[in-house]
């Protein structure tokens, strides 16, 4: 006798079904992009490096939040004295109040990073992707280009330019650092573009007669910024360290503009008698640099499917 099956568990069955059938229809629609968001939602890293970088720019575009004293409001009186009521990081050896300077010192450290990493990944990008579509004499060219400057190491040459030029101003240094250390990005955008434009759906573009700024743009570019993404994030990083390792030679930014790296080496000559002029403005540089480098794995992370 045939077995009767039961109305509510063929309803179960179907409504499972179809959960399973919508489950796997998102899963197609998912793109890289709302992977990576996904992962990095999941990674307390991103949350942390995420609130320190934000902190860190409206620090650097609103200073006077944290501080009313004006960093260049100095009495050589209190010369290197300690942490006194309203100036808990006390005063350096002109007298001027380390806590406002170092507030003061996010500004000019924020910007030339930011900046030098969104010109060197211009630069980079066009260079790069120029080089890895067209191929042939266009690759070689733009990559010998590419290699000239890349020999050049970026420390280097900022020491050897700006004692040259005698700049100090931040357009100097940004324009500086963005112009040696483009062949990084460009190389990664280079082999990021010769992989994208072996992709199925680039060759399809090109045999429904697609032009080639509309391949660039629409097909290529998207799947070919991930890799260029998680480069310059943690570059970003190594550009405001390698900022203050200029100003610190005296040959970066100069007063009276407010530096980490000015600061630091102002108080080099004084750290056995006054310890504090050189922790504080250290101390907010490494923070910076450490959360943009934590910032920059959290998306490498996300990013790259191997590590999924």
């Amino acid at each position: 006798m045939p077995e009767v099956m039961n109305p509510s568990a063929h309803t179960e069955a179907a409504v499972a079904a179809s959960e399973v059938v919508r489950g796997e229809q998102q899963d197609k629609a998912r793109s890289l992009w709302g992977d990576a968001w996904r992962d990095l939602r999941r990674n307390p890293i991103f949350y942390i490096s995420a609130v320190l970088i934000l902190f860190l720019v409206v620090v650097s575009i609103w200073p006077s939040i944290m501080t009313s004293t004006s960093p260049y409001a100095c009495d050589v009186s209190k010369s290197a004295q300690g942490a006194a009521p309203g100036h808990p990081f006390g005063f350096d050896k002109q007298g001027c109040d380390v806590y406002a300077r170092t507030v003061y010192g996010a500004r000019a450290s924020v910007t030339v990073g930011i900046c030098t990493t969104l010109l060197a990944a211009v630069i980079g990008c066009v260079m790069g992707g120029l080089a890895g579509f067209f191929g042939g004499w266009w690759d070689a060219l733009l990559s010998r280009i590419g290699d000239i400057f890349f020999g050049i190491p970026i420390l280097l040459g900022g020491i050897v330019f700006l004692s040259v030029v005698k700049g100090g101003s931040i357009f100097t240094v940004v324009l500086l650092m963005a112009v040696l250390g483009w062949p990084q990005i460009a190389r990664i955008a280079r082999g990021a573009v010769i992989t994208a434009k072996q992709q199925d759906y680039v060759q399809a573009a090109r045999a429904l007669g697609a032009s080639t700024p509309r391949m660039l743009l629409r097909h290529i570019a998207p799947n070919a910024l991930a890799p260029v993404i998680v480069v310059a994030t943690i570059a970003l990083g190594t550009y405001i360290s390698l900022e203050a390792t200029l100003s610190f030679l005296g040959v970066g930014l100069k007063p009276p503009t407010v530096s980490w790296g000015i600061d630091i080496s102002q108080a080099a000559t004084q750290i056995r008698n006054a310890p504090h002029t050189l922790l504080y403005p250290a101390g907010a540089l490494s923070l910076t640099v450490l959360a943009f480098i934590m910032l920059g794995d959290a998306v490498r992370d996300a990013l790259d499917p191997k590590l999924r």
